[in-house]
């Protein structure tokens, strides 16, 4: 088995290129990863006491950092691609430790989300970068698949985790306080992170791949920047709200929220590595519009599932809806593809990522915000209405991109 996966990885990977530290870094800070997700809303929902529009403000200052983190490269770019990978990864783990420790205050709670979230956008760019580094030229997709199914590996054992724990601390409900099994499971998620610190700093140092040194808004990119908006968008709604649709109107405990996002995890693992191989035999146009006309049919059951059916075959409905957009969510790999064709070096991949990132976020807080007032002044129908015009609208645009093969 072990000779199968080290032949696989070497047909994907470069000759010489020492990647396996960097997968198993993924590895762990995706159990780490999943283990928080696990808990997240049902926390704020339950614990912290956040509200639907109080939801979309905690969601503003949870993506300031991705708004923010082409400054923060920018001071970071005499750095490799690697080293601010460690920085991002140890900061990742400052914020799960502060939330473990910390008390249920809102603006506490909220404090240590940014911090998380910190070092979490950080790694975002410069991880896409050192995993295409790594790969061969002609199988970027694929490199960037494996890299998606390890993570989501690792979130399917921390959900997993989640699913058990919960569904046991339920038989021993009143015997404890409410919060008692969070704090338990953001403290292993500590110990995973631990280990993904750990690893990360062991890296190789690269010196190919170095950070952005100035805004990088070239012209040729342009498409990629308007894709990532209308990605920014449809993203931040699904993210922010449909677990909370489920929590709020549907009545979801912790225990189904996490399977749901176990579930979620597992056909993500499955089917990165085949969207990857797709960009590559079909290329990212076709990916990039294909995936957001589907789109649109999930943000319409979404919506309007409680008017269409009975309370239990809505929430299963809705449930179905969820699993799918977080599989189609895995074509957005394709646009890294479609900027590394079109880049002229790996330090001009890696700042305009970096700037995509930022440019994504720009969309996001705002959506952020204005859901959350949506959902509370006339609806859900209304908010995955929007977020399905967003779709055909990103459809369209993509279907305008002329492929570039070098």
């Amino acid at each position: 088995m072990k000779r199968r996966l080290t032949d696989y990885f070497g047909q994907i990977y470069r000759p010489g290129a020492k990647y396996s530290r960097f997968l198993v870094t993924l590895l762990l800070s995706g159990i780490a990863y999943g283990l928080y997700r696990g808990v997240q809303d049902n926390y704020l929902a339950q614990i912290v006491h956040i509200s639907e529009f109080e939801r979309g403000i905690v969601e503003f200052f949870r993506e300031l950092p991705g708004l923010l983190v082409v400054l923060i490269l920018a001071v970071m770019h005499r750095m490799s691609a690697s080293k601010i990978f460690k920085i991002g990864t140890a900061i990742m783990l400052a914020g799960m430790v502060g939330l473990t420790i910390a008390g249920t205050d809102k603006v506490i709670v909220i404090l240590f989300m940014v911090v998380f979230s910190l070092g979490e956008h950080m790694i975002m760019p410069v991880k896409s970068t050192i995993n295409l580094d790594l790969a061969r030229k002609e199988t970027g997709g694929a490199a960037l698949g494996i890299a998606g199914s390890l993570t989501q590996i690792g979130s399917i054992a921390g959900l997993v985790v989640v699913t058990g724990l919960f569904a046991a601390f339920s038989r021993f409900a009143g015997e404890f306080e409410a919060v008692v099994p969070f704090k338990i499971v953001l403290a292993i998620s500590c110990a995973f992170m631990v280990g993904a610190v750990l690893i990360s700093q062991s890296m190789q140092e690269t010196e190919q791949n170095r950070a952005i040194k100035r805004f990088y808004f070239a012209k040729k990119f342009r498409k990629f920047y308007m894709l990532e908006i209308f990605y920014g968008a449809r993203k931040q709604v699904f993210l922010t709200f449909a677990p909370y649709a489920l929590i709020l109107h549907y009545g979801a405990d912790t225990s189904q929220i996490a399977l749901l996002l176990a579930i979620c995890a597992v056909c993500d693992a499955i089917a990165s590595p085949l969207i990857g191989k797709l960009i590559d035999k079909l290329g990212y146009k076709v990916i990039m519009v294909s995936d957001t006309l589907i789109l649109v049919f999930v943000c319409f059951f979404y919506g309007f599932s409680h008017l269409l059916f009975s309370p239990n075959v809505a929430f299963v409905v809705v449930c179905v809806n969820y699993v799918l957009d977080s599989i189609i969510s895995q074509a957005s790999m394709a646009s890294n593809v479609y900027v590394r064709d079109i880049a002229d070096s790996s330090e001009e991949v890696v700042a305009t990522l970096s700037t995509g990132v930022s440019v994504n976020h720009v969309i996001s807080i705002f959506i952020a915000l204005v859901g959350g007032y949506i959902w509370a002044r006339v609806g859900i129908e209304v908010l995955f209405s929007l977020s399905a015009v967003l779709g055909i609208a990103n459809s369209i645009y993509a279907a305008t991109i002329k492929p570039v093969r070098h």
